[in-house]
């Protein structure tokens, strides 16, 4: 029909990046209730049971990855600054970000942790500018603006912080930060596949975290039930979301992933009052509506110049 036409391709790989991240952002976000249910009613230790996690993840990946041939020679073929980046990577983006935030998580309501995490695209909009060259236009500096304003609203009165956990949460802002733009470094490149990137960075991060959790919380005792969410969430939630999300940042910029990312404030918000029966009420509402408006902005894009 005159007059309409398909999408140029790379349109539509941009869409597609966008839709699989945010499939990410809702496996992610339902394993803060699972985390939940493994804290509270199985009892596990927060280290523990993110190197459980983690390392369950990375030995699933491991495999898959041993099982082929062009997997392995592609790792091998890993440059000293791409074994660094990615040493680097696991370091940053699961050990400290992981960890803390399961400390967190631990230590006080999730919702003050999300609350704090929701500050990640301010400062990865700032930092994303110098650090990878990616200039947000103002619209997505206001969308990151207006998700801050949302959570404050959303999360307006006692949030019953506590000083370990603030401190966590804080320590996990950073971490996030941090591995956001790392990630996005070293995705962006296309040099190296996403599988190999989360396999190699997620082990040498689970690694971390299990010899935390041995010295600081000894060995675990784990239930059937705590082994079935461990499970799901290493092989569901972990080695095939985080591979796909490796996948998305070919695509996303710093801020347009954090933006994502974002979207878990909304989506931890409707599964907790789902699951765990914690309404937001009306002024919940109106700072749900807030977020969304600003990760709305985050998402447009500077049409390109014409010539």
């Amino acid at each position: 029909m005159a007059g309409i036409h398909p999408p140029p391709h790379d349109q539509r790989a941009h869409l597609l990046a966008i839709a699989s991240a945010l499939l990410v952002t809702v496996l992610w976000s339902s394993s803060w209730v699972l985390v939940r249910w493994g804290l509270d009613d199985e009892e596990l230790a927060p280290l523990t049971f993110a190197g459980l996690r983690y390392g369950l993840a990375a030995l699933v990946l491991i495999i898959a990855v041993s099982a082929s041939r062009s997997r392995r020679n592609e790792i091998r073929r890993l440059d000293r600054r791409a074994r660094v980046e990615l040493l680097v990577l696991g370091v940053v983006f699961y050990a400290l970000t992981q960890g803390a935030q399961f400390v967190a998580i631990d230590s006080q309501p999730a919702a003050t942790t999300s609350l704090v995490l929701s500050l990640t695209p301010l400062f990865v909009g700032v930092a994303s500018a110098r650090s990878l060259g990616e200039r947000p236009a103002p619209r997505q500096f206001t969308g990151s603006g207006l998700i801050v304003v949302g959570a404050v609203v959303y999360f307006a009165g006692d949030l019953g912080a506590t000083a370990i956990g603030l401190t966590a949460a804080i320590i996990g802002l950073g971490a996030n930060v941090g591995g956001s733009l790392l990630g996005r470094n070293v995705n962006r490149s296309q040099s190296t596949s996403p599988i190999v990137v989360t396999t190699v960075s997620m082990s040498i991060g689970a690694l971390l975290l299990v010899l935390a959790g041995l010295v600081v919380e000894g060995v675990p005792s784990i239930t059937l039930r705590a082994g079935a969410i461990i499970a799901w969430l290493a092989i569901v939630n972990t080695a095939f979301a985080f591979t796909l999300w490796n996948l998305s940042l070919r695509r996303l910029s710093a801020i347009e992933s954090a933006g994502i990312n974002n979207t878990m404030l909304l989506q931890i918000a409707v599964l907790a009052w789902w699951f765990l029966d914690e309404s937001p009420g009306w002024i919940g509402l109106v700072g749900i509506g807030v977020v969304s408006l600003g990760v709305f902005l985050t998402q447009l894009r500077r049409p390109p110049a014409s010539t």
